[in-house]
């Protein structure tokens, strides 16, 4: 007689266990993103701290922006720093045309980014051997040609990726033509994901009641 009641009381926190997993992969998925290591963080603190020194709100880190950093940085890690004129200025404008970074049309695809409303958007690659986080800053803040993007109000967000020698820091605005909007096949992507989880979840739940 008191096989049945154990049995609910053992399956409950099997079926909360169900229902708190799409919970923790949606957490996961679209949380706030961080950056990867301690020399981009140093890095993305410092650019904050000098943006502070001009007055200007400090960048938030926007999560399509650190995807595209670490895409391009990847991409262009084995190239030798003295071609580092080449990756610059790199823009991220509607019809992916940039022809600076190799595949970049490909890695704006992968992070979801809409390149057909997308406008405004920077791509600013630096090469410092070992990538000493205090060099790395100084390109940025103490040259003309990075900094003017970082004095630059407009500017609001931005990602850091960096592979061998090679940092990359890409900047966004706020504004619908520079704030990486998702793609309408990353929109439906997700919502494809989560339709599925939700109809494996209420397939687990009936079976086991």
């Amino acid at each position: 007689m008191c096989f049945p009641l154990t049995l609910k009381i053992t399956m409950e926190p099997f079926k909360l266990s169900l229902f708190l997993l799409p919970l923790l992969f949606a957490f996961i998925t679209f949380s706030n993103p961080v950056l990867c290591n301690d020399k981009e963080d140093s890095v993305f603190k410092g650019i904050n701290s000098y943006r502070q020194t001009q007055n200007l709100p400090p960048l938030n880190q926007v999560s399509k922006a650190n995807c595209l950093s670490d895409e391009v940085a990847e991409e262009i890690e084995k190239t030798p720093c003295e071609n580092v004129n080449r990756f610059y200025p790199s823009t991220v404008s509607g019809g992916g045309n940039n022809l600076n970074i190799p595949n970049l049309q490909k890695h704006i695809d992968k992070c979801g980014i809409n390149i057909n409303t997308t406008s405004d958007g920077v791509i600013l690659p630096v090469c410092v051997s070992k990538l000493e986080p205090t060099i790395v800053l100084s390109n940025y803040t103490h040259s003309d040609r990075y900094a003017q993007f970082l004095n630059n109000s407009k500017y609001t967000g931005a990602g850091l990726g960096s592979e061998d020698d090679w940092m990359v820091l890409v900047l966004t605005t706020n504004t619908a033509a520079g704030s990486f909007s998702p793609s309408t096949s990353a929109h439906a992507n997700a919502a494809s994901v989560g339709l599925l989880i939700f109809a494996l979840l209420l397939l687990l739940i009936n079976h086991l009641d």
